[in-house]
């Protein structure tokens, strides 16, 4: 019964986590604030993170900053910079990079590739 119980609130961590990134995804990722925000050892979390999600805390953040950030190149005439200023990049090379590195292509690939006619 023990372990149910520790999977159970390991997973409820998980989903406040997730939560918390969603909701704070345009600010600079934070390790202690989340870690305070939940009321958790920040080492653990990341441990508990990776081993249920497979993923980064940090990975996550970005991803989530990169699939909004999708959702602007495609629905909006933002420019890239403004884009990644308005995900929460503070520099439009590293937002680029990011972005890269997360989908596998440029911001610029994304807009074009994009029906936006």
């Amino acid at each position: 019964m023990k372990n149910t119980e520790n999977r159970d609130s390991g997973d409820a961590l998980v989903k406040a986590a997730i939560d918390y990134i969603e909701s704070h995804s345009a600010e600079k990722f934070s390790l202690q604030a989340l870690s305070e925000a939940l009321f958790i050892n920040g080492s653990y979390l990341l441990r508990l993170f990776k081993s249920r999600t497979g993923q980064t805390l940090l990975g996550y953040h970005n991803r989530v900053r990169c699939t909004k950030a999708q959702a602007l190149l495609r629905d909006t005439e933002l420019s890239i910079s403004e884009v990644g200023e308005a995900v929460g990049f503070v520099s439009s090379a590293h937002f680029s990079h990011v972005f890269k590195r997360t989908t596998g292509m440029t911001p610029t690939e994304c807009r074009c590739g994009s029906d936006r006619r």
